[in-house]
């Protein structure tokens, strides 16, 4: 008889009176966030995901947002390491 408990964020299995314990990551994987588009100006976390499909502003929720080299989707047309500023939805 076999016991399944869920623990935080511990695995417990109890299999006649052995314990085995298998850890579960506590993040969710990354969804193929860009590592050039880090956050919002606030600091939130974004996640824009890396090309391909290259993306243009009207393509992604997100407005002034940090944008570091290279930004592969070029959503800093001047260069001053702001994304999507200026842009209608």
């Amino acid at each position: 008889m076999a016991i399944l408990l869920g623990v935080m964020t511990s695995l417990l299995l109890i299999v006649g009176g052995t314990v085995t314990v298998a850890q579960q990551p506590t993040q969710q994987p990354t969804q193929n966030c860009d590592p050039a588009y880090p956050t919002d100006l606030a600091g939130n976390k974004i996640c824009i995901p890396s090309p391909p499909p290259d993306l243009d502003c009207k393509d992604i929720t997100y407005r002034q947002f940090v944008v570091l080299d290279p930004d592969p989707h070029n959503f800093d047309s001047d260069k001053d390491g702001i994304g999507c500023e200026g842009e209608q939805r």
